[in-house]
């Protein structure tokens, strides 16, 4: 059983203004594995004041400071590798295999790359008479979510360490673990007092104060679109920078050529990497009509060979993270039922032979219309609706029919045919024939999910102010 009932603020672990605590679950085994102490508006305002203190100093340090700092970081992070990967497991249900092949080593790479941009990163630009100068923006606000809650965090306080901002930030209270573990790796790596500091606690208590804190300068928030909404409502009286990441309904065009096949086999495999919890999850699979029977042949076959089971095993699907996941799920997948839809694999309840567990059947529903909920709703789940379209543009058309535009796919044997369909599609990330794993590609949404951009060089920009210096430079004399 962990019990962490202190917050992070000014360098040190300190108690609650006042004790309140949360259970944390397993969504395993549906058990209490842990505590956390509950924060409020006056633990925010003792973080943001510490974090304002230090950007005074931390906001003029040099580049090789920086530098100094993020390696320290990355090498503590390393030493608790294990620890992070066990924490991922207990708190959110991903299969140990994931945890450690791809949850945990995401954080290193964000905290990798940005040693690398920050190594030649301009910061001042001379333009003739005039110096441009990029500046940190301030104290931030991290507001992170449960799903893959080291990319999260890390991919927000890499950047704004790299270019001198401070922050304050709450990890999921659904999935708490490892953003305590992490605060613990910035406290062992010696990060400067009040540079960082953590606050556990839920969206009322904690995210609200955060975001509208007259002395944060920004708010970094990942979650759901309708939580965004309150998050920029709340900061818009200070007119802070809000940058956000948020839902997803993403198509995955898959072309009618000899590669048919394994386009629609990657598809479902992509669908159900971590349970379905992932914002850019393939969710709307579009197939040429005329396939649509040999669509749902390799659907089936592929669905059926993913195991459900005991994340600390060999299973590839874990649980979903709560109850609450869980019951959405399962009405969005009656209501895929009962609209018609074709119901491939899957289906309601739990696989056979789990009773105990938020254990989600991996489901595929074939002859979906993109007005039924299940093609419409992000449903965070490994649910796949396949679509049928006429032609291409059909597809292209089908596929920018949403209030979303995170991410989109395209699956073909002719890649340029493929390119111009990418070119088409209304996303702020699309990915051909499976391509990925570019630690320096901007992630971030069109429409309703999101603004900003995060990952690589692109999230240095979005902690960074510009000003511009005129008169720096004399003008030439007159000859």
């Amino acid at each position: 059983m962990r019990e962490y009932l202190k917050f992070y603020i000014d360098g040190k672990w300190v108690e609650p203004v006042e004790m309140k605590t949360m259970d944390v679950e397993n969504p395993a085994t549906e058990e209490v594995c842990g505590k956390i102490a509950v924060g409020s508006a006056a633990d925010v305002d003792k973080a943001v004041k510490a974090a304002r203190k230090a950007f005074t100093s931390w906001s003029q340090t040099s580049r090789e400071e920086r530098l100094e700092v993020l390696g320290r970081i990355l090498a503590e992070y390393q030493k608790r590798f294990g620890d992070l990967a066990t924490a991922v497991t207990e708190e959110m249900g991903a299969p140990a295999s994931l945890a450690q092949r791809a949850q945990v080593p995401i954080g290193m790479g964000h905290l990798a790359t940005a040693v690398e941009i920050l190594k030649t990163f301009k910061f001042e630009e001379d333009r003739g008479p005039t110096m441009i100068v990029k500046e940190p923006i301030g104290v931030c606000s991290f507001i992170t979510p449960w799903n893959w809650p080291l990319n999260q965090i890390v991919c927000k306080v890499a950047p704004a360490i790299a270019t001198g901002c401070t922050m304050v930030l709450k990890p999921s209270e659904v999935a708490p673990f490892s953003g305590q573990i992490f605060a613990e790796i910035m406290h062992a790596a010696g990060v400067p007092p009040g540079v960082f500091n953590m606050i556990h606690g839920d969206g009322i208590g904690v995210g609200v104060p955060m975001s509208s804190h007259p002395d944060v300068d920004m708010v970094s928030f990942t979650g759901s679109t309708r939580a965004g909404i309150e998050v920029a409502r709340n900061a818009a009286p200070t007119v802070k920078r809000v940058s956000q990441e948020l839902g997803g309904k993403s198509p995955n065009i898959v072309l009618d050529d000899d590669a048919f096949a394994k386009g629609v086999g990657r598809g479902v495999a992509s669908m159900m990497v971590n349970s379905g919890q992932s914002c850019n999850a393939p969710t709307r699979m579009l197939v040429p009509a005329g396939r649509m029977a040999e669509a749902i042949a390799v659907a089936k076959a592929t669905a059926e060979t993913v195991t459900v089971g005991d994340p600390n095993g060999n299973s590839q699907l874990g649980p979903v993270v709560s109850r609450v996941q869980f019951d959405k799920i399962q009405k969005l997948i009656q209501a895929g039922i009962d609209e018609g839809a074709t119901l491939v694999i899957g289906g309601t309840g739990r696989p056979e032979g789990l009773d105990k567990g938020y254990f989600v059947k991996p489901t595929v529903f074939a002859n979906v219309t993109n007005d039924m909920t299940i093609a419409k709703e992000e449903i965070f789940g490994p649910v796949l609706s396949i679509l049928g379209y006429e032609t291409v543009d059909q597809a292209i058309a089908i596929g920018n029919d949403t209030e979303y535009g995170l991410a989109a796919y395209v699956q073909g044997a002719d890649l340029e045919a493929a390119r111009k369909v990418a070119s088409k599609l209304r996303a702020g990330q699309v990915s051909i024939n499976g391509g990925g794993g570019d630690m320096m590609a901007p992630f971030g949404g069109y429409k309703m999910s999101g603004n900003g951009r995060e990952w690589g060089d692109f999230a240095f920009h979005e902690f960074l102010e510009t000003k511009a210096v005129l008169g720096y430079a004399p003008k030439p004399a007159a000859e």
